[in-house]
C-alpha cells in the first residue's frame, strides 16, 4: 500500500473519525502524529502501537501556534510531512433565531480557522518538498442546507471554497487536496448541540443510522492510497438510509 511509511498529521484525533483514521493508517504502516485537547485519549491510542509510530501532542486548533507546533513535531521527528488531515470540527446546530452567537463563533473558529491554521502550518513544508496531500473533513452539509444547520453548513460550504482554491493554486507543486464529506456518522459530534430536543433527535438518528467512524476512515485511507498523480478531490458518502 502507498500508505506504508507515510507521515500523516491528524487533528481532532481523540475520538470518532480522527481516532478511527489513526488506527486504520497506523495499521497500514503509516507514521501518525495526532493532536487534540484530550491528551489522555491520545495516549491510549498511541500506546496501541510500537514506540514512535504514533506520536501525540495536546493541540487546540483555534490556536495557530498550537497547530504549528503539532505539524513541526511531525517534521522534526520524520523529516517530511506527506499528509495533513484537518479533522477537528464542531456541530452545535441551532436555528438562527435562537441567536446562539457564541456557538456560531466557536464553529467559525474550529471549522474554518482551524482548517486554515492547519494549511498555514503544513503547506510551506509541502511546497518545499514539492509534494503532499491536505485532507479536510467537510460534510454533506457543505452541499445541502436544512433548517437549523445554516451556520454549520456555512462553515462547511466555506471549506469547499478553501479546498478547491488550494487545489488550483498548488497544481505546480504537486500537492493533492481531498474533502471527506460524510452524512450522518455515529460519533460524538452531536454532543456539542445545546438544544435538548435537537440533540436527542440527532443522537438517535446517528446512533441508529449513521456511518461508522471506521467507514469514513477507510475513505480517507483510499484517498491517500492513490498514485501520486491521482487527486481524489472529494468523497461524498451517506448511509444508504439517508435521503438528503
Amino acid at each position: 500500500m502507498a500508505i506504508k511509511d507515510k507521515v500523516v498529521v491528524i487533528t481532532g484525533a481523540s475520538s470518532g473519525i480522527g481516532a478511527a483514521t489513526t488506527q486504520v493508517l497506523a495499521d497500514a504502516g503509516a507514521h501518525v502524529v495526532i493532536g487534540a485537547r484530550r491528551t489522555a485519549r491520545l495516549k491510549t491510542l498511541a500506546d496501541k502501537f510500537a514506540t514512535g509510530q504514533v506520536l501525540y501532542q495536546a493541540t487546540d486548533v483555534t490556536d495557530k501556534a498550537s497547530v504549528q507546533s503539532l505539524v513541526d513535531l511531525a517534521h522534526t521527528k520524520f523529516g517530511h510531512i506527506d499528509v495533513l488531515y484537518n479533522n477537528a470540527g464542531l456541530m452545535p446546530i441551532s436555528e438562527i433565531s435562537e441567536f446562539k452567537v457564541d456557538e456560531w463563533e466557536r464553529m467559525i473558529d474550529v471549522n474554518i480557522k482551524g482548517v486554515l491554521y492547519g494549511i498555514a502550518a503544513a503547506l510551506p513544508y509541502m511546497i518545499q518538498q514539492k509534494s503532499g496531500q491536505i485532507i479536510t473533513t467537510d460534510s454533506v452539509a457543505g452541499h445541502v442546507v436544512h433548517p437549523g444547520t445554516a451556520v454549520y453548513a456555512g462553515t462547511k460550504w466555506a471549506i469547499q471554497a478553501i479546498m478547491d482554491g488550494l487545489r488550483q493554486e498548488q497544481v505546480a507543486n504537486h500537492i493533492r487536496t481531498t474533502m471527506i464529506s460524510p452524512g450522518a456518522v455515529n460519533t460524538e459530534l452531536y454532543t456539542t448541540i445545546t438544544n435538548p430536543e435537537t440533540k436527542a433527535r440527532i443522537e438517535k438518528d446517528e446512533k441508529e443510522h449513521g456511518l461508522s467512524a471506521e467507514a469514513v476512515a477507510k475513505a480517507v485511507a483510499f484517498a491517500i492510497d492513490q498514485p501520486e498523480e491521482v487527486g481524489i478531490n472529494e468523497i461524498l458518502m451517506r448511509p444508504i438510509s439517508q435521503q438528503v
